[in-house]
């Protein structure tokens, strides 16, 4: 395999165009997913963290919710989510409100993330189990997905997410480990991301996690990352490229092509990962429905 560095910094370069996304000629399936998500008072990440493919998943009746408030206590240099030391209470009624926008949407895949609670005494992680089984119960045939953040890599709330037996489980190590510290929020922890991984797996879950690129990292540490992932137990991995949400947070050092994508893409492969979607405009959540069960994503 080999990555040679073809893009160049941001600041030098326009975006390319194979980053530029077109809007759908018809935007009524984006606005009925807009207006049941208001109706039911939900957040999605796909607003809040400016992806650029919500105009093709909400055209497709699908979103990734966003639970445990909009404002996050950890403040990661990448992301475009709000920040905040003291986070409004979670809400006992969220749970069945993500239950019934699934019903409502019909959907047959549904992916529930939050912010990260460190004010919290579990971190969240009741709040993760308590949605899983109100979509359960409402809607036993949808496969959910959890996409958590560390929850303080404490092993007994890691099981409170387990035992709520979500059809996989992420946690995204984000980026290399030279990075870390510079595009993460301080309390974040590379190899804790890596016990995350490997506890859940250890605990029978399904595994994934994602990377942005395009921080600073060259092939040789994604190609590092990527087996520290898998020596971890993840088994489902996303690949994308980073945008600068705003002049505030970390410029993006490099664009990935699409090749240099389906190279990586191909080296998780063999490495054993199970599913991969790797691509410029690839999240964590993207095409969700399509690859955790084993198919590949490839945009």
């Amino acid at each position: 395999m080999s990555c040679s560095p073809k893009g160049s910094k941001s600041n030098n370069l326009r975006l390319p165009d194979w980053l530029k996304v077109a809007l759908p000629g018809d935007d009524g399936d984006l606005k009925r997913v807009a207006r049941t998500l208001r109706e039911h008072d939900l957040k999605t990440v796909c607003s809040s963290a400016k992806c650029p493919n919500r105009a093709e998943c909400w055209a497709r009746g699908t979103a990734t919710v966003m639970i445990l408030g909009g404002d996050c206590t950890r403040g990661c240099r990448f992301c475009a989510v709000g920040t905040s030391s003291s986070p409004a209470a979670p809400d006992s009624s969220e749970p069945g409100r993500v239950a019934g926008l699934v019903a409502e949407l019909h959907l047959s895949y549904v992916v529930v993330t939050s912010v990260t609670r460190d004010d919290l005494a579990d971190r969240g992680a009741g709040q993760f189990a308590a949605t899983v089984a109100e979509v359960r119960k409402v809607c036993p045939q949808t496969r959910v997905e959890l996409l958590i953040p560390d929850l303080s890599g404490d092993p007994r709330l890691l099981d409170i997410v387990v035992a709520a037996r979500p059809d996989v489980v992420g946690h995204n190590l984000e980026t290399v480990r030279r990075l870390t510290a510079a595009v993460r929020d301080p309390r974040t922890d590379y190899d804790r991301s890596l016990e995350v991984l490997s506890y859940l797996a250890s605990r029978g879950a399904a595994v994934k996690t994602a990377l942005l690129l395009g921080l600073g990292e060259d092939e040789k540490e994604v190609l590092t990352t990527l087996n520290d992932a898998y020596e971890a137990g993840a088994r489902h991995v996303a690949l994308g490229q980073y945008l600068r949400p705003s002049p505030k947070h970390a410029p993006v050092e490099r664009y990935w092509t699409p090749d240099e994508f389906s190279l990586l893409g191909a080296a998780a492969r063999r490495m054993g990962f199970t599913s991969v979607a790797a691509g410029p405009l690839v999240r964590a959540s993207y095409r969700a429905e399509q690859f955790a069960g084993g198919a590949q994503a490839d945009p």
